[in-house]
């Protein structure tokens, strides 16, 4: 009789012993059960953080990116005999896959979770190229690239300059031709590279043929689009559009780029006693600083001892692209890191409106308070000189100088210093060099003579920041390796001419081509410097544009943030009025 009770308290714990056993067994490492919700739905439970060894083999892993639709459309492009590689992160629980093909190199990567879920697959361009992958408002920023920004400023600029009683005319396509280049900036942020390179070749290659055919052939244009707008209207969205620009410049303080944040350490350490080249920030010191979102970390012990964001390759432009930065820096500082930058930001605003106002002293030069509205209203009002400007690069630098030396054109030294300082910050500017030494000085060996002492002047004022350097033949040397050494070997995605490294199925390679089209450049560049041989301001701003032009159209990296190089140009092509033609006026 008393057993019975004892016997049942010891089942009753044997079964909780087994439950509890059961329950500690399905909680272990390795062995992880279904879970499921009270609607049936299963109940992902992933491993906690940095413990147990991974769930699926790598065969499986690399099988599920290489089904992924994108990898799978890419990877037909290759032979089939493929290398692949998958390593684990027991921490993130994820694998990262890469995938190689022969003398293409890696073709494919991505990260897979360990339940086999492809999160991120990156092919071609991309794998290299972060900025290939389509990032929304990587560049430029969200608000202006966005659908109703964006096309409200095209509509904008094509209203604000069509002739609006005539619009069906060879200068309304111009305009269109300036704002296509919008379409393949679509292309771009979806991460579609290839397209979106090839579709910007049409509309360079268009206004290459139409400004040197305005430069070149005096009938060229025998109708000047007049803007119907009054000028009050145009001054006054001019007015509005810049405040617009500088405001949402302003009230998106991250949007500095690389190329901004180098011209701040640039300045940082000419003010530091050193020359920018060679001595850019690196990834190889100690961290310093908190890991990004991609798990990379920047801040780095420099040589110097301080904790800087890295950016090695920062140094690749002329001195006057770090020179410029000088007084932004020297009046707001720099902390070392790619934080706000707001010496950037100032250096990208006031070299903005420095393009600006030598447009509306060039316009009203040479064509009246009109013409100065017109082009002031098109340099602001253009989308891409608003994206450069979001991006605060150092590319309105460049067509700052031209524009003011343009205004000065008729003094063959100022134009001497405004192509050297100009050409000492984006190279493309020393193709202007033989049209600006010709420009009304053919067989007038003393204005020539004027020009090159202008250039030769601002080259040395320009380079003795080389003399800040023990060893001037060492910093020669350094500079010719980061500069213009870097950029002719240069490999980039974002021209048709760098696709031949890729070697994909259907993907030309372009480089001999390439290669007729830099001779065709260099022969435009020799052969407008005495055709027409009395050229007036419109000729010296068409063929300048023309020649601008067939640099761009055969950089192996081009951007859209070189489109303001040209702008001012092509709007001094399409309006400023011929040399000895009276202008038409408003009825």
């Amino acid at each position: 009789m008393r057993t019975r009770p004892l016997t049942a308290a010891a089942l009753l714990t044997l079964a909780s012993a087994l439950a509890l056993a059961g329950n500690a067994a399905a909680a272990q490492p390795g062995s992880p059960g279904p879970l499921y919700d009270a609607n049936g739905k299963l109940v992902p439970q992933p491993f906690p953080p940095g413990e147990g060894p991974p769930r699926l083999k790598e065969q499986a892993v690399v099988r599920a990116l290489l089904r992924t639709p994108k990898v799978a459309d890419w990877i037909d492009r290759y032979p089939h005999n493929l290398a692949t590689d998958a390593t684990f992160d027991r921490k993130a629980r994820t694998w990262t896959v890469q995938v190689w093909s022969g003398r293409a190199g890696e073709i494919a990567t991505g990260k897979v979770t360990d339940r086999g879920a492809v999160t991120e697959a990156w092919t071609g361009p991309q794998v290299a190229w972060k900025m290939a992958r389509g990032s929304p408002g990587a560049f430029g920023g969200k608000l202006l690239t966005s659908w109703p920004v964006w096309l409200g400023l095209s509509a904008v600029f094509l209203l604000g300059l069509i002739d609006l009683r005539r619009p069906l005319t060879t200068s309304t396509l111009d305009l269109l031709v300036l704002l296509s280049f919008g379409v393949s900036l679509v292309f771009f942020n979806r991460g579609e590279v290839f397209q979106s390179a090839a579709l910007a070749v049409p509309p360079l290659a268009y206004l290459l043929a139409r400004t040197a055919w305005i430069g070149l052939r005096r009938g060229a244009r025998p109708h000047m689009p007049v803007p119907r707008w009054p000028v009050w209207a145009l001054v006054g969205a001019t007015l509005f559009l810049v405040g617009f620009r500088v405001g949402l410049n302003v009230e998106n303080p991250r949007t500095v780029i690389d190329v901004g944040y180098a011209g701040v350490i640039g300045a940082d350490r000419i003010m530091d006693g050193r020359i920018p080249y060679g001595t850019m920030p690196t990834e190889e010191g100690k961290p310093c600083g908190p890991a990004a979102s991609d798990g990379e970390i920047r801040d780095r012990i420099q040589a110097n001892g301080r904790c800087e964001s890295a950016n090695p390759s920062g140094d690749t432009y002329g001195p006057v692209a770090y020179l410029a930065y000088v007084p932004a820096v020297a009046a707001l500082g720099w902390s070392g890191k790619w934080d706000r930058l707001p010496a950037a930001h100032a250096t990208a605003i006031a070299f903005d409106v420095l393009v600006l106002l030598g447009l509306i002293l060039v316009g009203r030069r040479f064509g009246g308070i009109r013409l100065a509205a017109v082009l002031a209203f098109g340099w602001a009002a253009y989308p891409f000189t608003t994206y450069a400007l979001m991006s605060n690069t150092n590319d309105a630098i460049m067509p700052a100088l031209l524009v003011w030396g343009f205004w000065l054109a008729s003094s063959p030294a100022a134009r001497g210093v405004a192509t050297a300082l100009a050409g000492w910050t984006k190279f493309a500017a020393l193709a202007l060099a033989p049209l600006w030494l010709t420009y009304r000085s053919v067989d007038k060996p003393a204005r020539m003579g004027r020009f090159a002492l202008g250039f030769a002047l601002a080259t040395l004022a320009a380079f003795s920041i080389l003399l800040l350097d023990p060893s001037l033949r060492d910093a020669i040397d350094t500079f010719w390796d980061r500069t213009l050494g870097f950029q002719i070997d240069r490999p980039s995605p974002f021209s048709i001419w760098g696709w031949g490294p890729y070697h994909a199925r259907g993907i030309p390679d372009l480089s001999s081509l390439q290669t007729v089209a830099q001779v065709a450049t260099i022969a435009l560049a020799g052969i407008v410097a005495f055709v027409p041989r009395e050229k007036g301001p419109l000729e010296l701003a068409a063929l300048s544009a023309a020649v601008l032009l067939a640099v761009e159209l055969c950089l192996t990296h081009w951007f859209y943030l070189y489109l303001p190089w040209v702008l001012p140009f092509v709007l001094l092509a399409l309006f400023l009025p011929r040399e000895g033609v009276a202008p038409r006026t408003e009825p």
